[in-house]
């Protein structure tokens, strides 16, 4: 973007003092945040990002997900880093490398829709929320990122839920395709309802009974029955999750940055001058940090928005595996919460936190850290 200014003003102290060019490349431009092509690049970027940093922790994905769901193979190696250990060495020599990334296809294919719509709905949501410095607050930044992992969950839930499939599957005579497990959750259907103790003995009563009846009858044919609404077993936990899992990492990731650019970080983050190309010395842009510390942030935002959200992570696995546990039985919120209770009490909801960590702590900083740098290459 060109000016015809003869200079423009040093940024504030938030953005460490540095001098901003009057001048960009001749062929540099700014694209519009509303334009039809930032929201083309952004949502690209956004996917490159997302698909990056799933395939770094392929394997403790894989591992993850069996902890919580509780999966009968892997309950002994539970509760311990060996543990975790010991179950990838099992998953390896059973069913090879392969094995570890077990459903792993079916998570890019997800992944890259999420990630995309997610780092997309940020951008554009934070544009509106936030128009002015004065507007930089906390909680509208957590808005903004709730509002963003909400919208990329809407979009993308039945591709998560095979996912999660595919990765819990452990038998290894037959490898499982996305096709025949997408078959397999639309055809699980819940036990038939059990009849009344009660039957009313007043004929409007009774009447109201099989109108009820014949209701919950019709809705269950087109529901449950159909198979589709199997694909968003464990829906509601998750946006209750999301909430403030985006909230948080978005937060996190923005206020570790402002703290990186502070002027007594600044000549250790911050990139400097002579590296920094033309795309990154656009007006309104903050200061591009140093990779190290671009990871740095994305880390600790990993590390936040793990810890708030992990129990509600928990609930959302074992009800989108309950189609092969149990009796078939579609397990809700309070069902699934009262079970783990019961089961390990409070820790219970903190099953594979530790690999939670390792996963997510290093996924995050690859996620944030691959989308500021796709953006620079995209030129927004």
């Amino acid at each position: 973007m060109t000016s015809s200014k003869d200079h423009l003003p040093i940024r504030t102290a938030d953005d460490v003092g540095v001098r901003i060019p009057p001048h960009t490349s001749p062929g540099a431009k700014e694209i519009s945040k509303q334009s039809w092509e930032y929201v083309a690049r952004s949502g690209f970027a956004g996917g490159l990002a997302a698909c990056a940093a799933k395939t770094v922790v392929g394997p403790l994905d894989r591992v993850k997900i069996l902890f919580q769901a509780s999966n009968p193979q892997f309950q002994k190696y539970t509760g311990s880093w060996t543990g975790v250990i010991t179950a990838m060495r099992d998953i390896y020599r059973s069913d090879g490398g392969r094995g570890l990334f077990r459903g792993h296809s079916a998570t890019l294919l997800r992944i890259f829709p999420y990630g995309g719509i997610k780092f997309l709905a940020y951008e554009q949501i934070r544009g509106i929320l936030i128009t002015s410095k004065e507007q930089e607050t906390p909680v509208r930044r957590f808005m903004a990122g709730s509002l963003s992992g909400c919208a990329s969950v809407f979009a993308t839930y039945p591709l998560e839920v095979i996912r999660v499939r595919l990765a819990w599957e452990t038998r290894g005579q037959k490898r499982m395709t996305v096709r025949g497990i997408c078959r397999t959750i639309y055809n699980e259907h819940p036990p038939p309802p059990k009849p009344a103790a009660l039957q009313p003995n007043l004929p409007l009563l009774r009447s109201v009974a099989a109108a009820a009846s014949a209701t919950s009858s019709a809705l269950g044919t087109v529901t449950l029955n159909s198979g589709l609404s199997n694909f968003y077993r464990g829906f509601t936990p998750t946006i209750w999750g999301m909430v403030p899992y985006a909230g948080t990492s978005f937060l996190v990731h923005d206020l570790a940055g402002d703290m990186m650019r502070l002027p007594s970080l600044a000549a250790y983050s911050i990139l400097p001058m002579s590296e920094r190309s033309q795309k990154q010395l656009a007006p309104g842009k903050p200061p591009p940090l140093r990779a190290w510390a671009e990871l740095t942030t994305g880390a600790i935002a990993g590390f936040a928005s793990q810890t708030v959200s992990y129990p509600l992570e928990v609930i959302r696995r074992r009800m989108q595996v309950g189609g092969v546990v149990g009796d078939g039985h579609r397990l809700t919120m309070i069902e699934v919460t009262r079970d783990i209770l019961r089961a390990k009490g409070w820790r219970g909801f903190f099953v594979g936190l530790s690999i939670g960590y390792v996963k997510v702590v290093p996924m995050a900083a690859t996620s944030f850290y691959v989308y500021e740098r796709m953006k620079i290459v995209f030129g927004i």
